[in-house]
């Protein structure tokens, strides 16, 4: 089983400058830099594989993606401009995918998921909470593509440029298939979902 990081739920500044040296060293072997950087992106890891598959298999899987990270960590180039994160989810994306051609009737899965602080990036003027009703019960009715989108911003926190960079397409389509998702969600919400979304709608 993974041991959940001490100080998950978020990245101190301090970290993420450090982060460029915590992946040199690594890169180089150093097992205690890359620890340093699974803590700050166990969580949202997780989070964006947890509402993939079902929970029993989430922590094996996620061990899976660091385990990948850990080993092609030497084809990673920051001076290839592409942020480390947004490298760092194209293994997580395809360990996933991989993940389902390996079980068969694997079924891809919203799980529900109780920490509120989840949506903390949410851009719209929606509750948190409400935020995570809205898409724990209308997630699994959208197509394939918005559900990624959606869980890359709100799982994973990513923003548009590095989702982007994910799913090879500008940050101008990511905008608007993000925006045409959080459209899509609304219509398949039950009535009594979409009540937070009018109460808190301008």
């Amino acid at each position: 089983m993974i041991e959940s990081p001490q100080f998950m739920d978020s990245k101190s500044t301090a970290a993420l400058l450090a982060l460029p040296e915590y992946i040199r060293r690594a890169q180089e072997g150093d097992s205690e830099s890359f620890a340093k950087v699974y803590d700050m992106y166990f969580l949202q890891v997780y989070r964006y594989t947890a509402f993939r598959v079902p929970s029993e298999a989430a922590e094996d899987l996620v061990a899976d993606i660091f385990v990948k990270a850990w080993e092609k960590l030497h084809t990673y180039k920051s001076r290839k401009n592409v942020p480390f994160a947004a490298w760092l989810f194209r293994i997580a994306r395809h360990t996933v995918i991989d993940s389902y051609r390996t079980h068969r009737g694997f079924e891809e899965l919203p799980e529900t998921i109780v920490d509120m602080d989840i949506f903390n990036k949410a851009n719209t003027k929606l509750e948190r909470d409400d935020m995570l009703k809205i898409v724990n019960s209308g997630l699994d009715d959208l197509p394939e593509r918005y559900r990624e989108i959606l869980l890359l911003s709100y799982m994973a926190e990513l923003p548009h440029s590095e989702i982007a960079r994910v799913l090879r397409m500008t940050e101008g389509a990511v905008r608007i298939l993000k925006h045409r998702a959080l459209k899509k969600l609304e219509t398949v919400l039950p009535d009594n979902i979409k009540e937070y979304r009018t109460a808190y709608s301008v």
